[in-house]
């Protein structure tokens, strides 16, 4: 049976942007989500997209210049609105079509590309924000269910034969690389899909916050099937 507790403390739901940027992480919930249904075709809009590589950013001109039927405007609209709230705010949102990322393959026992669960780190208060418009959404992972892969035995000690520098150097060595930044999921572990057309807001390490990071991945694509992110 599924132990549901921890995600009930981790994630808080709310209904509209104001309560999302408003609301303050604390305790074990360091995840927001503005729980929505929205109407409209987004995968046409990804149809229509001229790609320019496995990553294709859809600026906001662009956007609006797509010959779109009356199920692909009402998309559009939404996204245009979700992407005004953001900069109101004072973020940068990004809007992307994905085909997939860009794999990390330097260490054959420890990757650090996006597929990895992660959390996000900045020097100055921020938080993350994404919502998965088409194509298959982003996972996170109880806080509970993972552990920091640089604090596994044995891939410390792989770690440690590729660190070619003064013992005091090493930690230093796993933040630069953001190796620290990485988790396992427990065997037992159950991540949580992040669905379609919701808007969340996820807790990110940085020297003010009072709660740990949200730990996420992106996911593997379907063949086939591009995914539209929005993410800042």
């Amino acid at each position: 049976m599924i132990d549901l507790s921890h995600t009930e403390k981790q994630i808080h739901y709310v209904t509209n942007f104001q309560d999302l940027i408003s609301t303050p992480f604390s305790g074990e919930m360091n995840a927001i989500c503005w729980n929505r249904q929205l109407t409209g075709d987004f995968s046409e809009i990804t149809e229509k997209i001229t790609l320019s590589g496995n990553i294709t950013e859809i600026g906001q001109d662009e956007l609006r210049e797509l010959q779109l039927s009356e199920q692909g405007q009402l998309a559009r609209e939404i996204i245009l609105d979700d992407l005004k709230l953001l900069e109101a705010h004072g973020a940068l949102p990004i809007l992307n079509v994905i085909s997939y990322y860009e794999r990390d393959d330097a260490y054959p026992f420890f990757s650090t590309d996006v597929y990895s669960f992660h959390v996000d780190r900045s020097p100055v208060p921020v938080d993350t924000f994404l919502c998965t418009y088409y194509g298959t959404s982003s996972e996170i992972l109880p806080n509970s269910q993972g552990r920091k892969k640089v604090f596994i035995p044995d891939i410390r000690d792989e770690l440690k034969k590729r660190y070619h520098g003064a013992e005091e150097g090493f930690e230093s060595f796993l933040s630069e690389h953001s190796f620290d930044l990485h988790y396992q999921a427990n065997p037992d572990a159950h991540p949580i899909s992040l669905g379609l057309g919701r808007l969340w807001r996820l807790a990110v390490d940085h020297p003010e916050s009072e709660v740990p990071p949200c730990i996420h991945r992106a996911p593997k694509e379907k063949p086939g099937q591009n995914r539209l992110l929005l993410i800042c």
